[in-house]
């Protein structure tokens, strides 16, 4: 027969004070500035084991390899926790759900993890750590459940930052889970995570540069912080022929900077808003160089193309080729967009033998004057890629008489004119800053100027990913 002892309190010896009262359903067990006693130091089973101890000051509930645990449908309090948790020490390597109250350490050195959360409730606590430093590699998922959240969205929280760990208590169901550990204070749910291109950083920004064609690949990215900032540029207009115009730079367009770092991405009339990522799968073109008297083609990275730079026959383009010597400039901003991607070339009308320049990312290509062909437009300067670069640059226009001086190409990579006399063609425009060739020279009465080529494009992607 099991012994029991029925009384509804258990008093100190000194001052008969309550040390285990019970009232209702609540059983009060010792007070605040007292130890517990019966007379003894001990209560115990029947079996001799201690149920409750003391010891100077400290109570202690149960003997160790006990289970202290409240009966169904009782509640405790003031023994809640402090934020904190027990941890399991065996690592988990692929998708499990968590339970309250426990702390994971993940492992993906073998792949992506899921973490699926318990359903919400009020103080539930749950804590991860990344077991072998490779969440930038493979990244750990949070999933919460149902219709719960974390910080107050609906996104999964994605931890891709070597050696994270985050802890997360459920508050309430407006705000769900929040992250309150102290390597944590960045809204990692939200930041993108990606590959493609040849990738870089620079601090807490990443940067994709693509020289060729490619695919932008985003496996995280939400809210505020899934936002990229883009410097996309067409292929540069080539030229040909004796006296023509230097082609013109592809398009130009780009994102202020202000969503990854600030840095100085050109004039702020000309920049745009950064563009909203989600994960999945962004095809990248980059526009090659116009061959000769062609066009240059255009580059796109999501909602944005860059148009191919004109040639310089006057075609219009991105940015427009110069006028030949005896024909019209080409527009730039063809297709128009706003903001503006380029700018018109230069004009050839004060005589024949010598075209007018490309137009560049920053400016108008340069009209042709008394003895000397336009010069090529300048491009603009972008620290994107964490270092001053100047791209698109117009090429200069070619002169196709004795004495005559070619222009010059445009900074950004614009290529020279061809001067009389060689019979010369103009220099190339430099490969993946979207520059303009220069217009062709030649010599009277002989072969024309051979054919320039147009720089190949760009597309750089930069964001915040840590």
């Amino acid at each position: 027969m099991t012994s029991k002892i029925k009384v509804d309190n258990i008093n100190k010896v000194s001052d008969d004070s309550n040390i285990i009262n019970k009232c209702g359903s609540t059983v009060t067990i010792g007070a605040a500035s007292d130890g517990v006693r019966t007379g003894a130091d001990n209560l115990q089973a029947s079996d001799g084991g201690n149920l409750i101890s003391q010891s100077g000051t400290t109570i202690t509930l149960g003997a160790s390899g006990d289970t202290v645990q409240l009966a169904s449908g009782a509640s405790q309090s003031g023994f809640g926790r402090s934020g904190s948790v027990n941890w399991e020490t065996t690592p988990k390597t692929s998708t499990f759900t968590a339970a309250s109250g426990e702390g994971y350490f993940v492992n993906t050195s073998g792949g992506a993890v899921t973490v699926n959360l318990p359903a919400g409730s009020a103080g539930a606590i749950v804590a991860i750590a990344d077991y072998k430093v490779t969440f930038a590699t493979n990244a750990c998922t949070v999933s919460a459940n149902g219709s719960d959240k974390i910080n107050g969205e609906t996104f999964d929280l994605t931890l891709n930052t070597n050696a994270q760990a985050v802890t997360l208590i459920f508050t309430d169901s407006t705000e769900g889970w929040i992250p309150v550990s102290s390597n944590d204070v960045k809204n990692v749910s939200e930041l993108i995570a990606a590959s493609g291109g040849t990738e870089s950083t620079s601090g807490d920004y990443k940067i994709h540069t693509f020289t060729g064609p490619g695919t932008f690949t985003v496996t995280a990215g939400n809210g505020p912080l899934g936002v990229a900032d883009y410097l996309v540029i067409g292929g540069g207009g080539g030229s040909s022929g004796s006296g023509t115009g230097g082609g013109g730079a592809g398009g130009y367009r780009f994102s202020s900077g202000t969503a990854s770092g600030c840095y100085t991405a050109g004039p702020a009339p000309l920049a745009a808003t950064a563009l909203s990522i989600t994960p999945g799968s962004y095809g990248v073109t980059v526009g090659g160089g116009g061959p000769g008297a062609t066009n240059g083609s255009n580059s796109i990275f999501s909602t944005i193309t860059s148009a191919g730079g004109g040639n310089g026959n006057g075609g219009d383009g991105g940015s427009g080729g110069g006028a030949t010597d005896t024909g019209n400039f080409g527009s730039g901003n063809t297709p128009a967009v706003n903001p503006s991607q380029g700018n018109n070339g230069g004009d050839a009308s004060a005589g024949n033998n010598r075209g007018g320049g490309g137009g560049g990312a920053s400016a108008v290509g340069g009209n042709s004057t008394p003895g000397t062909a336009g010069a090529g437009a300048a491009g603009l300067t972008s620290c994107i890629t964490a270092s001053p670069v100047t791209r698109g640059g117009g090429g200069g226009g070619g002169a196709h008489f004795p004495g005559y001086n070619p222009g010059p190409g445009g900074s950004g990579g614009g290529g020279d004119g061809g001067s009389f006399g060689t019979p010369g063609s103009g220099q190339n425009g430099d490969a993946n800053k979207g520059a303009g060739g220069g217009g062709g020279g030649g010599r009277t009465g002989q072969a024309a100027g051979g054919p320039s080529n147009g720089g190949s494009g760009l597309v750089v992607i930069r964001y915040k990913y840590q």
